[in-house]
């Protein structure tokens, strides 16, 4: 059985965790392949709102094995904090939840690291999450990271004191103002490290090449987006994995030639948190309303997201690099009581009309070629069938499908896992 992959196109908070909910009845296995605890999926089921950091979107299927893969960085504390609140809803997470031995751990001194590089860099801050996730996997391609299977050696302890040991002698080279107690710190990771200890640790390539063999339908979850990938993303404004379809093979161990259905999930508009370029994004009216209406604000820190118009340039680049066969557009909703749309299908580059997406895109190289199509004025969050959307929203769905040539499956128009409309292929 082929693995089907479901990845967010834009710079993240695109909605995956819904999507994933959604669609989990398809599958018997949910799969993270990458990211850490900046990611936060949102799930609204039954009139409650559902917060994930590293837990597959699917923990809420009863019958559904959730796996979190070798590419993803775990930190103990926030991921107890995320066991604790699924106890409190009566999850049995003990039965559907599996790591990866080979997925490397979050250390307090990961966070202090991230901290005091980021206040180190003064105006050209990245915008990190400050979750400790790009210090970790800096340890894990300089082979210094501790992983999960090492929880279960006997000097696991003595590994980690090496390691914390060295990153404080760097946190003082950064000479950043942040203050720290690492007692009080290690205190609260040992006690969460002895929690994340009665999980199942497996070896998950191996487990999911035999869930493959024995017929198992399997989804890959990725975490934030396309456009913060390492290598593909808006560099150095990204994020510190591979958000890409190719980082479900390494960071499941899943052969290229097993991938299956590839979905790609992007907003109505455009949205981004943190710092780096963004060419449509809107500082009027109409940017506030979009913030306002999605309420957009990121799931795991609360900041502010900047919203913009539809960028079909950098959509379509990440449909090319991910050979996506299948689009899930969120929060059409949103949209509603705009008489006029914008859609950026070129872009002006220092002279040149471009459709392609350069390599920089800073503002003083690049200017928004618009495409102005009609708005609708219909509240869509009461409809459940294709039937009901009004022309003007479909008229925009098929201008996007034929510019991109990919078919949008799926139409989000609210939160909950109700207000999703299917539409034939």
């Amino acid at each position: 059985m082929a693995v089907d992959l479901l990845l967010g196109l834009q710079w993240g908070d695109e909605g995956k965790g819904k999507i994933v909910d959604v669609l989990t009845s398809n599958y018997d296995i949910i799969a993270r392949f990458q990211g850490g605890p900046n990611a936060g999926h949102t799930l609204v089921f039954n009139g409650k709102k559902h917060v994930l950091h590293t837990i597959p979107s699917g923990i809420f299927h009863e019958d559904t094995i959730n796996l979190v893969g070798n590419g993803v960085v775990i930190d103990p504390v926030i991921f107890k904090g995320e066991l604790d609140k699924l106890a409190e809803q009566n999850v049995d997470y003990k039965k559907s939840l599996v790591i990866s031995r080979k997925a490397h751990i979050i250390l307090p001194t990961h966070r202090l690291l991230d901290a005091a590089s980021e206040a180190s860099k003064g105006k050209a801050k990245i915008g990190s999450t400050l979750k400790g996730i790009g210090p970790t996997y800096m340890d894990k391609t300089g082979r210094n990271g501790i992983r999960v299977g090492d929880l279960e050696l006997s000097d696991w302890q003595e590994r980690y004191r090496s390691l914390a040991d060295k990153h404080e002698s760097m946190i003082a080279f950064y000479d950043a103002k942040i203050e720290y107690n690492l007692e009080e710190l290690e205190a609260e990771f040992f006690k969460a490290v002895e929690v994340l200890k009665t999980l199942t640790f497996i070896d998950s390539e191996e487990y999911v090449y035999q869930a493959q063999k024995s017929g198992k339908t399997i989804l890959a979850e990725g975490a934030q987006g396309s456009l913060l990938d390492i290598d593909f993303g808006t560099y150095p404004f990204v994020t510190s994995s591979n958000t890409t379809a190719a980082g479900s093979c390494t960071g499941l161990g899943v052969a290229p030639n097993q991938i299956g259905e590839v979905f790609g999930i992007f907003k109505a508009y455009t949205t981004r948190v943190g710092s780096g370029p963004f060419p449509t994004e809107l500082f009027d009216e109409d940017g506030e309303t979009m913030s306002r209406v999605g309420n957009e604000f990121g799931a795991t820190t609360g900041r502010a997201r900047r919203c913009g118009w539809l960028d079909l340039v950098a959509l379509k680049y990440a449909c090319q690099v991910n050979g996506v066969t299948q689009l899930m557009m969120m929060k059409g909703d949103v949209l509603s009581g705009f008489k006029t749309l914008k859609v950026c299908t070129a872009y002006n580059y220092k002279g040149d009309v471009i459709k392609h997406f350069p390599y920089n895109i800073d503002p003083e190289n690049i200017e928004p070629i618009y495409t102005e199509v009609e708005g609708w004025a219909e509240d869509l969050t009461e409809m459940s069938d294709a039937s009901q959307m009004p022309k003007a929203l479909n008229d925009y769905i098929e201008f996007l499908e034929k510019e991109l040539e990919i078919p949008i499956t799926i139409v989000s128009v609210g939160p909950d896992r109700k207000q999703t409309i299917f539409r034939d292929k």
